[in-house]
C-alpha cells in the first residue's frame, strides 16, 4: 500500500498534464469524454488548459479516496491484530508498510511492533513540509548572523562564543566516568536477579535464590540512588552533564513476563539488546530492518546537535538578557506576568527543539543502528484538539510504560474498576518523575512541573477529552502550552538566578525546598 505521504508527494504535480488511461468494460470513461461543443477545432489555450486542470483535479480525488479507504482499511487491521492476540503461536507478519496509524489499546491488550517509520520522516518527503524545516534552520542562521553582528559592534570582532554551552557540558568526563558503574550494575544486577527468580529447582533453592535476587536488586538500587546524587551534589556538576546521570538512574529496567507458562528469564542477548533498542517494552524479539543507513545516523546526530546549539542561541539571546538580574529587583505582579509573556516564545521553541532532538534525531538515530523496526516514538501530537490525546501522542515510548505497567496494574489491583483512579495513578507517577528530573538537572527543588501536571493538567486532561474537536480546540490547546511553557521556562529562570545570586548562610532543610526567588532581592 502507498503511504499517505507519497499520495501527498505525487499531488504536488497537480495542474500538468495527465495521462489518460482507456477505461475497462463496464467502467465510466471520463478521461476521454467529449465536451458537447468543445471539440479540438474550437478549443482556445485557456479552455484547453482549464480542461487538463479539471483532468487533474479529478485524479486528485480518486486518488484521495483511495488514501482514505486505505487508511481505514489500516487501522481496522491493526485494531483486529491488537484485540485478537495469538496464544499458542507468534503473531503473524506484517507488511513494513501496511500500517500507519494505532489507536490506543484497551484493558488488556499488549504492545504491538511493527515495521514503520516515524511520523516526520514520512512529512519530510513532501516539499511543503520540509519548508518549514528550512525556516527553523533559517532562524538559526539569523541567530548566529545576529550573534556575530553584535560581537562585531560590541567588542569589534567577529567570533562566535559558546559560553553557555561549555558550561552546560562542562565536568562531562567525569559524568561519563560515574556512568560506567551504574550501566554495568543495571547490565547484570537484574539480569541475575531474574535467572534466580526463573531458575526451575526445589523450594528451599528457590527461595533461597529468589533472597538472594532481592539483595542483589536492592545494591543496584543503592547504586542507582546514591552513586549519582553524591557525584552532582559534591562535585557541582552542570545541567547537561547531570542529565547523562538522571536518565541512566531513572530508566526502568522492569521486565515483565505475562502468560499461562510461567516465568521464563530472557537470553542475554535479548537483554542487552532492550537496554539500548528505543523502547522500554520488553520483547524477546522486535521487528528489524534489513540494514543500517550510516548517512540516516549521521543525519540525525548531526541535526540532535543543532539542536542543542539552537537551544543555547535562544537561552543567551532571549532568556538571559532578562532574567540575569530579574531577581535584583523589588518583586512586582506586573513584572511576573511580563517575565512569563516574554518567555512564551522562547518556552515554546525550547519544547520544539526537545522534541525533535530527542524524540526524532536520538531516538531514530538509535533505532537505524541497532536496526529496530517500529519508529513510532511519537505521533502528530501538533493537531491534538484534547490534552488527553496530546499526552498519548506527545512520547509514546513514555505512554507505552506508563500504559502497560501503571495503568493496567492499577485496574488489575482495583479489579477492573475506578478507571479514574488508575488514571490519576499514572498523572501521580509521570509528574513526579518529571520533578524529579528538572529538581535533580537544575540542582535545586521547585514544583513548578509538579503543580502544572496535577493542578492544571490533571482537570484539563478530564474536561479537554476526546470528543472536543475541531479547530478552536487546537487553538485552545496550543494557547496553553504558550501559557504553560512560559510559567516554566520565566520561573524556573528566576529561581536559578536567586541562587546565585543569595546563596543561603547556612544550609537548612527549609532553606533548600523554599524558592529563593520570592525573598532574593538585592
Amino acid at each position: 500500500m502507498e503511504p499517505r505521504a507519497a499520495q501527498l508527494r505525487r499531488r504536488e504535480g497537480l495542474g500538468g498534464e495527465q495521462e489518460d488511461r482507456p477505461s475497462r468494460e463496464g467502467e465510466p470513461h471520463f478521461g476521454n469524454a467529449e465536451c458537447p461543443g468543445n471539440n479540438e477545432a474550437h478549443r482556445g489555450p485557456d479552455l484547453l488548459q482549464w480542461t487538463r486542470h479539471m483532468q487533474a483535479v479529478k485524479t486528485q480525488l480518486l486518488e484521495q479516496a483511495q488514501g482514505q479507504l486505505t487508511e481505514l482499511l489500516d487501522q481496522a487491521m491493526c485494531e483486529a491484530i491488537q484485540a485478537y492476540p495469538p496464544q499458542d503461536r507468534p503473531v503473524p507478519s506484517i507488511p513494513p508498510d501496511s500500517l500507519r496509524k494505532t489507536r490506543e489499546p484497551s484493558l488488556g491488550k499488549r504492545k504491538v511492533f511493527i515495521n514503520r517509520k516515524s511520523l516526520l520522516d514520512e512529512l519530510m518527503e513532501v516539499q511543503h513540509f520540509r519548508t518549514i524545516y528550512h525556516m527553523f534552520i533559517a532562524g538559526l542562521c539569523v541567530f548566529i548572523i545576529s550573534t556575530l553582528a553584535i560581537d562585531f559592534i560590541d567588542e569589534g570582532r567577529l567570533m562566535l562564543e559558546f559560553d553557555l554551552l561549555i558550561f552546560s557540558f562542562g565536568q562531562l568526563p567525569l559524568a561519563l566516568v560515574t556512568w560506567v558503574p551504574m550501566f554495568l550494575s543495571t547490565l547484570l544486577v537484574p539480569y541475575q536477579a531474574l535467572r534466580l527468580w526463573a531458575r526451575p529447582q526445589s523450594r528451599v533453592a528457590w527461595t533461597l535464590g529468589v533472597g538472594l535476587g532481592f539483595m542483589l536488586l536492592a545494591g543496584h538500587t543503592a547504586v542507582l540512588s546514591i552513586l549519582p546524587v553524591h557525584v552532582a551534589v559534591e562535585y557541582q556538576l552542570p545541567p547537561a552533564s547531570r542529565c547523562v546521570l538522571v536518565f541512566e538512574q531513572i530508566v526502568p529496567g522492569t521486565l515483565r513476563a505475562r502468560g499461562g507458562e510461567g516465568i521464563r528469564a530472557p537470553s542475554f542477548s535479548s537483554y542487552l539488546y532492550f537496554l539500548f533498542c528505543p523502547t522500554l517494552i520488553y520483547r524477546e524479539t522486535y521487528p528489524r530492518t534489513p540494514n543500517v543507513r550510516w548517512n540516516y545516523v549521521a543525519k540525525n546526530f548531526a541535526q540532535a546537535l543543532g539542536c542543542v546549539l539552537y537551544a543555547c542561541f535562544i537561552l543567551g539571546r532571549l532568556c538571559v538578557p532578562v532574567f540575569a538580574n530579574m531577581s535584583r529587583e523589588p518583586f512586582s505582579t506586573r513584572a511576573l506576568v511580563l517575565s512569563i509573556m516574554h518567555a512564551t516564545l522562547p518556552g515554546i521553541f525550547m519544547l520544539l527543539l526537545i522534541f525533535f532532538a530527542f524524540l526524532h534525531c536520538w531516538l531514530n538515530a538509535f533505532a537505524e543502528m541497532l536496526r529496530f523496526g517500529d519508529r513510532m516514538f511519537y505521533r502528530d501530537w501538533w493537531n491534538s484538539t484534547s490534552f488527553s490525546n496530546y499526552y498519548r501522542t506527545w512520547n509514546v515510548v513514555v505512554h507505552d510504560w506508563l500504559y502497560s505497567y501503571v495503568y493496567q496494574d492499577g485496574l488489575w489491583l482495583l479489579g477492573g474498576r475506578a478507571r479514574g483512579a488508575a488514571m490519576l495513578g499514572v498523572f501521580l507517577v509521570s509528574a513526579v518523575v518529571h520533578e524529579y528530573i528538572f529538581c535533580f538537572v537544575l540542582g535545586f527543588f521547585y514544583p513548578v512541573m509538579l503543580l502544572l501536571f496535577l493542578v492544571i493538567g490533571g482537570p484539563l486532561n478530564f474536561m479537554m477529552h476526546d470528543r472536543r474537536t475541531g479547530p478552536a480546540w487546537n487553538v485552545l490547546m496550543w494557547t496553553m502550552l504558550f501559557l504553560g511553557q512560559g510559567i516554566q521556562v520565566s520561573l524556573y529562570c528566576q529561581e536559578w538566578y536567586a541562587r546565585r545570586h543569595c546563596p543561603l548562610p547556612q544550609t537548612t532543610f527549609w532553606g533548600l525546598v523554599t524558592p529563593r526567588s520570592w525573598s532574593c532581592h538585592t
